[in-house]
């Protein structure tokens, strides 16, 4: 009888093994990695890793497993699946976005709690998605943390399949690979990968990687193939198993279903894998076919009580039929009452052999089944899935719209667009009557382009604002128009060349509210005016809309707004040099956005705070709150969010200044191995400060020449190494020549004569340090 499965020795990857055996040595001592393992479906590469994951010793092994869209309504869930095998995870809240045994944080509006305001910052930022920058990095120090204790081998298959949050997230991990006791696999079909698959852009990203290596599976060869047969069955005559080495073309999964024909039935065995699949699926009794298309539509896994209700059998009669399908290698079962399909291939057979009414009713039994549960995270989405299949579009509607709620509750934007797409798709299809009664067109279209937006796309976000605001009816009140007014107003200021645009559509929401009572959208748009103002530098007119903005936030119970606002006034008192108060203006806005757990805005806060002292020449004070601002980002899991970033450059370039040359050293390293991204690009132009003061000039002018290339990235890149000007005049008064720098070549001679005097800066407090410690240590102690 044919031995499927891993019954036998793995045969002729030796060297496979040994490559992926080598990254997890090295993993061991310390130096991070990652390998993206690739090959056809079915040529073993599940196998291979197991191998690897079953000979590694003192090594915890978190494994997960991406499906095929549909099949699961969670976002991350092959991270979820890996770390949910923990039985104790550290106090790290933003989990509870990822895990499902935890809950999710609660809803609120998108756009009011977390908007990122324009800043001062030249070139234009993104706006981001708080939940998700939290939860990557949460994910990023769990592992970190698990890896001191013992090493680490995560696994992520099916990367074909992997949700875009998924993608997202691999790439932020892979990219911060450094020094964790950790090794990475991601596994992937390669001849899946179609010229517009979405993992094909990000595989080109991420084997640039210096930690990031790709392995190739290919299949066996004439010989290899054979021993592979001998060994999987020594019963077969010696022209089956001929027959079966040439027909399965070095694939091992196909010569493990021609063996398991072969052995059962006389007759010639079949050439296409689908006809080998379904040939062992027509043997079975009809109990048995029937449980396995009921499978095959919920997907390649599903759980006993879905199945059975679905099914529509006794108890006994499943089980029985159940038992027969494991028997038969057709489906295995894990041990939280999950049968999951042997192989991808064998559901993707059975699917695709049913008939379309069929296919339609099993669908439909499967919604009515999930509309029952819509408590249980990822639903909604998988309802809508089924709901979408059984042409019940109302249900798929309303299903949708809930996804998209519960993905970006879950910290991920992208699916939440998705489903909203799905919905916007689906709303002229739908009766008025069957529509969800709480939103309408224009609503989805505001909530799509705040999600564009936070997802990294935001020439959408600016396409479903703009399209939301020619949705607006007569029916909706005046805060609901200046809302979708607003929203496009927020997703312009992201773009260059959109300012006229931008403070036009900001006076539009104004002019629909101002006469209006006070309200958490007056207040709202109120303080989006005082910004827009403030960029125009009409700072009288910015600062009436921004205490306008106060007065009605703190009426109208719109702390958000407040916060904002806040910021946005000190910003304007440290423009005029009204010192003390832009100093308590700071200050109360760092306190209102904690409050309300406004990180952005209370980060942006901690930035101009810290700029404020930074331009008075006041470095000491300057570092101080930049070192609480850094500490902050941190704990809000923000580090490398905008205003993170730019805090961390700040702290780089005042420890530079003041002679704290091993901290700015410590705060310019890099979060991974690589200076491609435009974050790695902006620390590492930081650091060339101390790499030219440090006399090496050639490490900076190689630098230097390397970062040119990034300038496109983001202007900063070019600033925040390139100087004009007299250096003493820089050291004296370093934040005007950082704004005053303009986009150019600069060469390593100007900034080496004006390091000259942070050097000598530093010899003086050297200096200093040691006349005081000499004194101190002839002071008699009490």
């Amino acid at each position: 009888m044919a031995r499927l499965g891993s019954g036998i020795p793995l045969v002729a990857r030796d060297r496979e093994l040994d490559r992926l055996r080598a990254a997890l040595a090295e993993a061991g001592e310390g130096t991070a990695g990652a390998v993206l393992l690739a090959g056809d479906a079915g040529v073993g590469k599940t196998r291979l890793v197991d191998e690897l994951a079953a000979s590694a010793d003192d090594t915890l092994v978190l494994m997960g497993r991406c499906l095929d869209a549909g099949e699961t309504g969670l976002p991350y869930l092959p991270f979820a699946e890996a770390l949910s095998s923990l039985k104790d995870t550290p106090n790290r809240p933003a989990l509870a976005m990822l895990l499902p045994q935890l809950a999710l944080p609660a809803e609120r509006e998108p756009g009011t709690g977390g908007m990122i305001a324009p800043s001062l910052i030249p070139g234009r930022r993104p706006e981001q998605d708080v939940g998700q920058l939290q939860l990557f990095d949460a994910v990023l120090g769990l592992l970190g943390d698990l890896s001191e204790r013992q090493r680490v081998l995560l696994v992520v298959e099916d990367l074909h399949w992997a949700d875009a949050s998924t993608r997202y997230l691999l790439s932020f991990l892979l990219s911060r690979l450094r020094s964790q006791r950790l090794l990475v696999i991601g596994t992937y079909r390669a001849d899946d990968l179609h010229r517009s698959h979405p993992l094909r852009p990000l595989l080109s990203e991420l084997v640039r990687l210096p930690a990031v290596d790709r392995l190739d599976l290919s299949p066996f060869n004439a010989a290899d193939a054979r021993t592979f047969v001998e060994a999987l069955s020594d019963d077969l005559p010696e022209d089956v198993v001929q027959q079966v080495a040439e027909r399965s073309e070095g694939n091992a999964f196909f010569a493990e279903e021609l063996i398991a024909v072969a052995t059962c039935d006389d007759r010639s065995l079949p050439s296409a894998l689908a006809d080998v699949l379904l040939s062992r699926v027509e043997r079975l009794s009809p109990e048995a076919q029937h449980v396995v298309r009921v499978a095959s539509v919920r997907g390649r896994r599903v759980r006993h009580d879905r199945l059975s209700e679905v099914a529509g059998m006794t108890d006994i009669a499943l089980d029985t039929a159940l038992r027969e399908l494991v028997q038969h290698h057709l489906l295995v079962v894990n041990d939280n009452e999950v049968y999951i399909f042997r192989h991808a291939l064998v559901r993707e057979a059975v699917y695709g052999d049913l008939l379309p009414g069929e296919r339609v009713r099993l669908h439909a039994a499967y919604a009515h089944h999930l509309a029952q549960h819509l408590d249980e995270r990822g639903a909604a989405a998988a309802l809508a899935h089924h709901a979408f299949e059984s042409h019940d579009l109302g249900q798929a509607l309303t299903a949708s719209i809930k996804a998209s709620k519960e993905a970006e509750r879950a910290g991920a934007p992208a699916e939440s667009l998705r489903y909203l797409e799905k919905a916007l798709n689906l709303w002229n299809a739908v009766p008025a009557n069957d529509r969800p009664s709480d939103v309408d067109e224009s609503v989805l279209l505001r909530r799509a382009s705040w999600v564009a937006g936070t997802a990294g796309q935001p020439e959408r976000a600016v396409a479903f604002a703009r399209s939301a605001t020619k949705a607006v009816s007569a029916e909706q009140t005046p805060e609901e128009a200046a809302e979708v007014w607003l929203r496009l107003a927020q997703a312009l200021s992201i773009l260059d060349g959109n300012e006229e645009e931008h403070f036009e559509v900001i006076g539009k929401a104004l002019d629909l509210v101002y006469d209006r009572e006070p309200s958490p959208t007056r207040a709202r748009v109120l303080a989006g005016k005082a910004s827009a103002m403030r960029q125009q530098r009409k700072d009288a007119a910015a600062r009436e809309a921004a205490e306008l903005a106060i007065a009605d936030g703190q009426r109208a119970n719109a702390p958000g707004a407040v916060a904002d606002a806040l910021g946005t006034l000190a910003i304007l008192d440290d423009h005029a040099n009204r010192y003390t108060e832009a100093k308590d203006s700071f200050e109360s806005a760092i306190k209102c956005a904690r409050e309300v757990g406004a990180f952005n805005n209370e980060l942006r806060a901690w930035y101009y705070y810290g700029l404020m002292h930074y331009d008075h020449g006041e470095l000491a004070e300057a570092a101080r709150v930049f070192n609480e601002a850094g500490d902050r980002a941190k704990e809000t899991g923000l580090t490398w969010s905008m205003f993170g970033l730019e805090i961390r450059i700040l702290q780089v370039l005042v420890h530079y200044y003041i002679g704290d040359w091993d901290y700015a050293a410590w705060a310019s390293e890099p979060p991974g191995m690589s200076v491609s991204s435009t974050v790695l690009a902006r620390l590492a132009a930081a650091s060339t400060h101390l790499t030219v003061s440090r006399g090496d000039l050639a490490e900076s002018e190689r630098m230097i020449t390397k970062l040119r290339s990034d300038w496109h990235r983001d202007i900063q890149i070019a600033l925040d190494h390139g100087w004009h000007g007299r250096g003493a005049r820089a050291v004296a008064r370093p934040s005007g020549t950082r704004r005053r720098a303009r986009h150019g070549r600069v060469g390593v001679g100007a900034q080496a004569r004006w390091s000259v005097d942070a050097r000598r800066h530093q010899d003086r407090c050297d200096r200093h340090r040691r006349v005081r410690g000499r004194r101190h240590e002839g002071t008699p102690q009490a």
